[in-house]
């Protein structure tokens, strides 16, 4: 059976290939089906390329293949752009963060999104520690760090991202053009001294029982709600 199965899976390797080539696959369906029905098998493949796909590593694995696998569908873009894109005049402050995995993720979120400047607490794990440099996959060379920092020499607005009754939902909030986006603790959000000066509470609305999401997690949202908010902004400014 695994030689049957083998040959089922060379042939959705061959439709496959004409499929994304844009060739008629009719054919080759038709013998895939007939083959189908002399293994006692019924079920019926589309000309979906996905569907072509799961099947493929369907009769691969009843084949007993050990080879490396074959990823039919379209590969993601890899590589590193050589430039990014304008860094907006975002400040971002990490208030005394613990993890080091959280601050390199943030960091990593930052550049993706070309959102502007990090700037670390006293207590926070700065771009010197190998877990941060490693968590952030090499971004940390690309944004600009500033350690031990007092978030009243930031600009303002302050916004803080905090669960609190006073905050408002982060789909409800306008971002203003220049502004400091701070994120709290781990465990106990941000300090009573970024809360005391802090012009905007934010929070992202949950619907589910726990009350608070990872911090990078968390940021890695808002961070994308920045950039559908800018990215509107400036497509209506240049209409």
């Amino acid at each position: 059976m695994e030689k049957q199965h083998k040959k089922c899976a060379e042939l959705l390797l061959a439709i496959y290939k004409d499929k994304i080539a844009f060739q008629p696959i009719e054919g080759m369906l038709a013998h895939y089906h007939e083959l189908q029905e002399w293994m006692q098998r019924e079920d019926k493949l589309s000309s979906d390329a996905k569907e072509i796909a799961n099947r493929y590593h369907y009769h691969l694995k009843l084949a007993n293949r050990k080879v490396r696998e074959h990823h039919l569908l379209p590969s993601i873009r890899q590589g590193d752009r050589a430039q990014g894109e304008k860094i907006w005049p975002i400040s971002i402050y990490l208030d005394s963060l613990r993890s080091a995995h959280n601050v390199g993720s943030i960091i990593r979120t930052t550049e993706a999104f070309a959102l502007g400047a990090i700037y670390f607490s006293e207590h926070t794990p700065y771009i010197n520690n190998l877990q941060v440099q490693n968590a952030s996959m090499g971004t940390f060379q690309w944004i600009e760090c500033y350690p031990s920092c007092k978030v009243t020499d930031l600009p303002r607005p302050l916004i803080v991202m905090e669960t609190s009754p006073q905050a408002t939902s982060l789909y409800n909030f306008i971002f203003p053009e220049v502004f400091t986006l701070a994120l709290g603790n781990e465990e106990y959000g941000c300090s009573d001294e970024v809360l005391r000066v802090a012009d905007h509470l934010i929070e992202i609305p949950l619907r589910g029982r726990k009350n608070s999401l990872n911090v990078a997690n968390a940021f890695a949202i808002t961070a994308s709600e920045i950039y559908r908010q800018k990215k509107e902004d400036h497509g209506q400014k240049s209409t």
